[in-house]
């Protein structure tokens, strides 16, 4: 395997990570203290200025406005855009809308393609994706009420979805639920196309999550369905696919959500290291960074973050060289890995800068409170860590 980027892609992650830090950067403060509301008209002209230097949407596919990166590419775009919150969005690939214009690019028809994907990847409207439910285990997809009823020419939806990331806002849900309760486990949902607009639709409110109740983009919705009806030709892909299209979308997506925490690792390692160059802690101008501890934390991160690193890379090529059925393993892997990884750097950075560390006056606490749950979503670190562990047990005796 060769991991080194063309002058091409060395140039286009340079000219991002630039932007980032010179543009986006300065926009933290207003936005963690005041949020996201406060620097909304700055975000809307750094989006546009992004666009007209030609680095939007790297990930969505370039007959739709999209740069069309590979998945090795769009990882390490993925790294330089995580070291500030709002670099994804800013970029137009921000969670869930990268995800659902993959799938609709792949399995939409051609009619739901002309519709959707033109909007979505220009950035003009966004998207929710509604899985997980309030009543049953996130960790498992196979366990949902939501029913989905043909009536005549419409299928009649109802059921609830919470931690709807982004439905505030959202112009489409694309929901998956039970078709077919007759039909094996791994057969039973299917994904359907649901305008927001829809009668029967509802985003009910935010879910407060860790003293936050989120605006627009930055949130988790609680979504239901109330005789919803929309169109029979709204199914995604065919139906009794809705678990192998979630499967697909989380495969690549995990690439991206682990160089994103590879990002913020970067970050706080940075902080990290300016803190304690600068933070005097003895009336002789003692440093925290002559403190062995303080060291060793700066070391034990800096290793634990190329290690992580080159998981992630390597798992992204086996998924563009083998797929992501073979490759499960190595996304298993990086995800409960990489989320370990930057807990531990967080945490030795928040603890580095003491009282501030808690504050939202650095970006710490907003990387500490918003990703503690990437050890939940996407499955459990513990789920991933079951599954490779059967498979190995299960494999053959070398």
């Amino acid at each position: 395997m060769d991991f080194e980027l063309s002058a091409e892609q060395s140039a286009l992650i340079g000219r991002m990570r630039e932007f980032v830090d010179r543009e986006l950067l300065p926009l933290e403060p207003a936005f963690l203290v005041e949020g996201p509301a406060a620097v909304l008209p700055q975000i809307r002209d750094k989006r546009a200025r992004v666009k007209e230097l030609g680095m939007w949407a790297p990930n969505h596919p370039r007959e739709y406005g999209g740069l069309g990166l590979d998945l090795v590419t769009h990882g390490l775009v993925s790294e330089a855009l995580g070291r500030s919150p709002l670099g994804h969005y800013v970029f137009g690939c921000n969670a869930p809308d990268a995800g659902n214009v993959e799938l609709i690019h792949l399995f939409g028809s051609e009619a739901q393609k002309a519709r959707w994907l033109p909007p979505l990847v220009g950035g003009e409207i966004r998207s929710c994706f509604g899985m997980t439910e309030p009543g049953n285990s996130g960790a498992n997809p196979l366990m949902l009420e939501t029913r989905a009823v043909l009536d005549g020419a419409d299928w009649v939806i109802d059921g609830n979805k919470w931690f709807t990331t982004g439905a505030d806002g959202s112009s489409l849900c694309i929901v998956m639920a039970v078709t077919d309760p007759e039909a094996p486990p791994h057969q039973r949902a299917s994904m359907i196309l649901v305008p927001t607009d829809a009668p029967g639709y509802s985003h009910d409110c935010n879910t407060p999550v860790m003293g936050n109740r989120g605006e627009d983009l930055y949130s988790h919705g609680e979504v239901s369905f109330k005789g919803c009806r929309v169109p029979a030709d709204n199914l995604l892909g065919r139906r009794g696919e809705g678990f192998k299209l979630a499967q697909y979308r989380l495969g690549p997506g995990r690439i991206h959500h682990c160089m994103r925490w590879l990002g913020i690792c970067e970050r706080a390692l940075e902080l990290m290291v300016g803190r304690a160059r600068h933070r005097e802690i003895t009336l002789d101008g003692r440093k925290l960074g002559d403190s062995d501890i303080v060291k060793a934390f700066i070391a034990e991160s800096a290793a634990a973050i190329r290690a992580a690193r080159l998981m992630v890379l390597h798992a992204a090529w086996r998924i563009e060289t083998v797929g992501s059925k073979n490759a499960r393993d190595d996304i298993s892997l990086i995800k409960f890995h990489v989320a370990g990884v930057m807990q531990d750097v967080i945490d030795r950075a928040l603890q580095l800068h003491g009282g501030l560390g808690v504050t939202d006056y650095t970006v710490l606490a907003w990387f500490y409170r918003e990703e503690r749950a990437a050890r939940i979503y996407d499955g459990p670190d513990e789920v991933h860590k079951i599954a490779v562990a059967n498979r190995m047990l299960r494999a053959p005796r070398a």
